[in-house]
């Protein structure tokens, strides 16, 4: 594999005298690529394996689409793993989340588990200056293994959407999600907390999951891929039209190391015609996204220093 030095500001800020992460990346968005960059990273898939995807609000949502991801969870014989939504829409019970699924295709090509449809859990958190405990789905604990496998894109309430998010809001409950989304103050109702209180809470409870999977022989990886990256997040279910171009699917051991090295990318495009970033920059700055990287860094979730390494 050849090295691409990309002057990026994660790897700029990087210290000589520590170690950087790693960070594989391929500019090519396909089926094949997904395995390819998932082998890089030289961390074989065990025993009973998750794989954390989101499953859009309607078919018009920019998730991403089963023919994407067919080949990858195949390879790992892995099910595909989800949470109902605590709001009103198609996927917040586990009937219709199911019924969404399969009009999707989701069930077609491989097993798919509503990990609360038997109701929900606590896992330890390590920070708990906003929430005391992480609320997941119950049927976390049914997996050794888990392949986070997020859309990169935007979101309206936490700026941007990667790894984190998929491993923080998209792992927990709706009870889970409320508390996360109150910065830790109710499980009943979102409100209560502060904007930087919820992305810390995100923080803290993408922490929590990465830990239980790092214990007990268990384990995780991580995933982004960065193509149709509308301002809105796949929760939406008629989101805005993507206005940058696709940029490739990076993959890392290190959440925090490949969230930043998405930013990275968007925050150091040179837009043109009909390839504008701005639009997805400002969503981002709006929402003071970054700091949820920032802090994750800060409670030692991972680095935001990186190497970042050309597949191609």
């Amino acid at each position: 594999m050849k090295r691409i030095a990309f002057l990026l500001v994660g790897a700029m800020l990087a210290s000589m005298s520590f170690a950087q992460s790693k960070v594989y990346m391929t500019k090519e968005i396909s089926a094949e690529s997904l395995v390819k960059i998932y082998e890089a990273l030289g961390v074989k898939a065990n025993g009973r394996v998750a794989v954390k995807i989101s499953t859009g609000e309607s078919s018009q949502s920019n998730h991403l689409r089963p023919e994407l991801i067919k080949n990858l969870v195949q390879t790992v014989n892995g099910t595909l793993v989800e949470c109902n939504t605590a709001y009103g829409g198609n996927r917040s019970s586990t009937e219709k989340h199911l019924q969404a699924i399969a009009e999707r295709g989701f069930d077609k090509i491989a097993k798919v588990d509503i990990m609360d449809a038997d109701g929900d859990m606590q896992i330890p958190v390590a920070d708990t200056k906003t929430i005391k405990s992480d609320i997941v789905g119950k049927h976390l604990a049914n997996y050794d293994f888990m392949i986070n496998l997020a859309h990169f894109k935007g979101h309206a309430m936490g700026g941007f959407g990667g790894v984190l998010k998929n491993q923080s809001i998209g792992v927990a409950s709706p009870k889970g999600k409320v508390y996360i989304h109150s910065g830790g103050h109710s499980t009943t109702s979102w409100g209560g907390g502060t904007q930087d209180e919820f992305l810390e809470a995100m923080a803290a409870a993408a922490q929590a999951v990465h830990n239980y999977f790092k214990k007990d022989g268990k384990d995780i990886i991580y995933i982004n891929v960065m193509n149709n990256m509308s301002v809105d997040c796949d929760c939406d279910g008629h989101p805005a039209a993507p206005r940058v171009r696709d940029m490739g699917i990076l993959a890392s051991t290190d959440p925090v190391a490949l969230d930043q090295a998405c930013l990275d990318l968007v925050f150091n495009h040179e837009s043109s015609a009909g390839d504008d970033a701005k639009p997805l920059q400002d969503r981002i700055n709006r929402q003071h996204g970054t700091h949820t990287v920032d802090y994750a860094a800060q409670i030692g979730l991972g680095s935001q220093k990186y190497e970042l390494i050309s597949i191609d």
